[in-house]
């Protein structure tokens, strides 16, 4: 990595001296098909660029260090031709995905020293010659992705959060209120149960005056996905809330866990005492929602949701910068399903839903799972998703990019000329399903359940 422009590191280009590149042996590049994999945590995205680390920044400085890319190319990978088959977002997985670069292949195990190059959460699973003409964006006929959620993203709001009260007003307003809470049926009475079970015996082992601010301080308390350090606080107030010292514990944003200025070290966080009966009631909340287990009807409503994704729709809405009348807002869905059958790990149930489209957007898959969520946990009417195909603009919000993750790009119009007049392999990752199952199982799927269960993402 070298200092651009005198503004910091760049992520994209390798400098070497002229005496090195003078001495280095010119060999020849191919054009190939680099079949990869990887978890996108920690990492923005997979698309290089100068000022941030990516997928593709790793990568490229592997195939330097392995001398799959010469020093004099180094300094610019568009030298090497380098096009990526579907771009993901900031941590965002792929289990496979494709580069058409130009790279010198000459070396025996010449993939194997890529790799010892490359953290675990990187893994190149093939190299394969192709034509000199070949793209892997322009080849590739669609994508599969999968998108993995814990099914209690599905709850409806706590009916005294702020968003359960504005649904259960907004509904009687409109004259609509019975149709709503005929759509909610299925998980009719949960939070009542919750608070009855998990909350009100934490209430009364709470002095009179603690339990009262505690009463204020949960109002949103019921609905927030963030950490348990994140829970609205009440104000330090009356001597019967005196903040007690918490050493080793902060909270984010906290002024009182700043450093000092002084020594390097950071002041304890003070906690009151109705602060900490507030995190233990965010942490019964999260545990009650943990437990939670999708209905049939409930996961029936979500596919609804789904199949009005499908052919060929207008999807400005979900994605940024782009009007009703932009034709490229105008994509294909092949299918769109969710899984019947939850996964269970340790006390959490998630669910899997897998789209299959020809191309997709900045944000598309997100802005649909997270439209169909909220349809679906709300008790919206479907018509909404029909709606936003129009030309009303509506604000959807993103689906964490945690849970999803590229399956595989297809590729089935080049691999039919691969196997004729090209005379080439066929770009096919059910020759390293073992693998990349290992892989996803160990890099990626760990990962998504381990960041969820920390951060209720």
């Amino acid at each position: 990595m070298i200092e651009e422009d005198g503004k910091g590191k760049s992520y994209m280009s390798i400098n070497f001296s002229a005496e090195e590149i003078a001495a280095e042996e010119r060999r020849p590049k191919r054009k190939v098909a680099v079949l990869v994999g990887y978890a996108g945590t920690g990492y923005s995205g997979l698309q290089m660029n100068h000022t941030e680390k990516t997928i593709e920044g790793d990568l490229f400085a592997a195939f330097v260090a392995a001398g799959a890319i010469s020093k004099a190319n180094a300094d610019d990978p568009k030298k090497s031709s380098l096009v990526r088959c579907a771009r993901t977002d900031k941590g965002v997985h792929a289990a496979g995905n494709v580069l058409s670069l130009k790279l010198i292949i000459e070396d025996e195990g010449i993939t194997e020293r890529i790799n010892q190059n490359l953290p675990p959460q990187i893994r190149v699973w093939d190299i394969q010659r192709t034509n000199n003409g070949f793209s892997s964006y322009q080849a590739c006929d669609s994508r599969w992705y999968e998108y993995l959620m814990p099914s209690y993203a599905l709850l409806p709001p706590h009916p005294g959060s702020f968003l359960g009260e504005k649904l259960a007003s907004s509904a009687k307003e409109k004259g609509v209120y019975d149709e709503y809470m005929e759509r909610l049926d299925d998980v009719k009475g949960f939070w009542e149960e919750v608070e009855s079970t998990e909350i009100q015996p934490l209430l009364e082992k709470l002095s009179p005056e603690i339990r009262a601010l505690v009463l204020e301080g949960t109002h949103g308390v019921q609905d927030v996905q963030s950490d348990e350090a994140d829970v609205p606080l009440v104000p330090e107030s009356g001597a019967s809330d005196q903040p007690i010292p918490a050493p080793n514990e902060s909270t984010p944003g906290d002024k009182n866990a700043e450093s000092n200025g002084q020594d390097g070290t950071s002041e304890a966080h003070i906690l009151t005492p109705s602060e900490i009966a507030l995190r233990e009631i965010r942490k019964a909340y999260v545990a009650a929602k943990r437990r939670y287990r999708v209905t049939p009807t409930r996961l029936n409503k979500l596919q609804a949701c789904l199949n009005l994704y499908l052919g060929t729709k207008n999807f400005h809405n979900y994605t940024i910068q782009k009007s009703v009348s932009d034709p490229s807002a105008k994509r294909h869905i092949k299918s769109m399903l969710v899984n019947p059958t939850p996964i269970r790990i340790r006390d959490t149930e998630w669910l899997s839903i897998k789209v299959h489209g020809q191309s997709f957007m900045m944000h598309q898959i997100r802005k649909m799972i997270a439209m169909a969520i909220m349809v679906t946990r709300c008790g919206s009417p479907m018509d909404i998703i029909t709606e936003s195909y129009g030309p009303r603009r509506i604000s959807i919000p993103k689906a964490p990019g945690l849970g999803l993750l590229l399956e595989r790009p297809v590729f089935n119009e080049y691999n039919k000329r691969a196997a004729g007049e090209l005379q080439r392999e066929a770009i096919d990752f059910s020759k390293y399903e073992t693998k990349i199952q290992e892989f996803k199982d160990r890099e990626i799927y760990r990962r998504m359940f381990e960041v969820e269960e920390s951060s209720n993402a």
